[in-house]
């Protein structure tokens, strides 16, 4: 099988089981992916990664254009070989973070300038060209198309010309794209719009079609960005589903910077095949933990003579080794071992719950592993 082709191993109503190749190893679906941004999984090791069964891996392109600089990753052999993780990578185009610069940011036809306000404020200036360039450079396994990601709530015109910038942007991405052993995913925008986000559909496999009848690679995944940002969480299942049938059964479908653990699992329902999400890790550096009960403020003074472990139904290493009280130790007294510890355990859950849904898919009984799910108290944790 060529990099990149996917294999539908199962489907279940709209749930998929995929996998396809990367030059770094097979990727399985659903998959959640733990999040590097700067080339670190925050408190992981790369050797945990692995026995966490961890696949793809995030990094940011805007924090590593930042620092290190993608001279550094370029000259250490690229971003597995810097960080040393052998497994996937993707990296995001850095969009979203631009959009979070706000008012240090100027959004152009022809690209973006912004000033690095979180590093030295120093001005900086990307066209999807020169993003495309960068993200090569840094040569994860996946890269994405330089987007323009729109917040909530905001007026359907601006939505609707923010929508029209990323399609456009995501042709020319399409065209400055050569590296052959890099997948290229689009990115679905239009806000809470059904029907600007099934014209931005529309014109993304309109541009896939004319790239791959005049040669060229097209797409080989398509991420569904503007959701999870800061609309209720209904919102998203308003228009997801129609979202996801629309786009091409032979590709990826990445939701991107989703972790909640019933957001996961009610997307796979729909035909998501990928996740990523920083609450994993930031959540247990806060001191919480995600659990088959629903979520966990360790914080919480019932824990301090609690000797049991931190989820009777998870068999991650700190379920195993630690009690609730020792975690609560740590995470009261704000040592680093506690964030680092509940890292662990969230992403090991988040993970494995992927790992689950993927046998139900197998198995053909997704549809009762949803059910089993929203009736369990962990289905409140969305």
């Amino acid at each position: 099988m060529s990099l990149f082709d996917v294999t539908v191993e199962a489907s279940c109503g709209a749930a998929r089981a995929l996998s396809f190749e990367t030059a770094h190893g097979t990727v399985r679906t659903p998959m959640f992916m733990p999040v590097g941004t700067h080339a670190t999984v925050k408190g992981i090791t790369t050797d945990q990664l692995h026995a966490l069964n961890s696949q793809v891996v995030l990094a940011n392109t805007y924090h590593l254009y930042m620092r290190p600089g993608v001279d550094v990753v370029e000259e250490a052999g690229g971003i597995q070989r810097f960080m040393n993780y052998d497994g996937p990578m993707l990296t995001d185009s850095g969009g979203f973070q631009l959009f979070s610069l706000d008012h240090m940011m100027k959004t152009d036809a022809d690209g973006v300038t912004f000033h690095a306000r979180d590093y030295d404020g120093s001005a900086h200036r990307w066209t999807p060209e020169s993003n495309m360039d960068i993200q090569q450079r840094i040569g994860a396994d996946i890269c994405m198309q330089l987007d323009q990601c729109i917040g909530y709530p905001c007026e359907k015109e601006d939505v609707a010309a923010s929508t029209a910038l990323s399609w456009e942007w995501a042709k020319r991405c399409c065209d400055a794209h050569t590296r052959i052993d890099q997948a290229l995913f689009a990115i679905v925008q239009g806000g809470m719009h059904l029907d600007l986000r099934l014209e931005s559909v529309r014109r993304l496999l309109e541009i896939d079609a004319e790239s791959r009848s005049s040669g060229g690679r097209g797409f080989q995944g398509f991420g569904i960005g503007g959701y999870s940002v800061g609309e209720p969480h209904d919102v998203m299942f308003e228009t997801l589903g129609q979202v996801t049938r629309a786009l091409p059964d032979d590709r990826p479908r990445y939701l991107m910077g989703v972790g909640n653990p019933t957001t996961l699992v009610r997307a796979v329902r729909e035909g998501v095949d990928m996740f990523d999400c920083v609450l994993p890790t930031r959540t247990g550096r806060m001191g919480t933990a995600f659990s088959s009960q629903g979520r966990m403020n360790m914080r919480n003074a019932k824990y301090k003579r609690d000797f049991t472990p931190l989820d009777h139904a998870c068999d991650c290493p700190v379920c195993r080794q630690y009690t609730r009280a020792y975690l609560r130790h740590l995470v009261m007294q704000k040592e680093m071992l506690g964030g680092i510890l509940l890292s662990v355990h969230n992403l090991h859950f988040l993970i494995s719950l992927m790992g689950r849904a993927r046998e139900a898919i197998l198995g053909g009984t997704y549809e009762e592993f949803y059910r089993a799910w929203m009736a369990s108290p962990a289905a409140n944790d969305y």
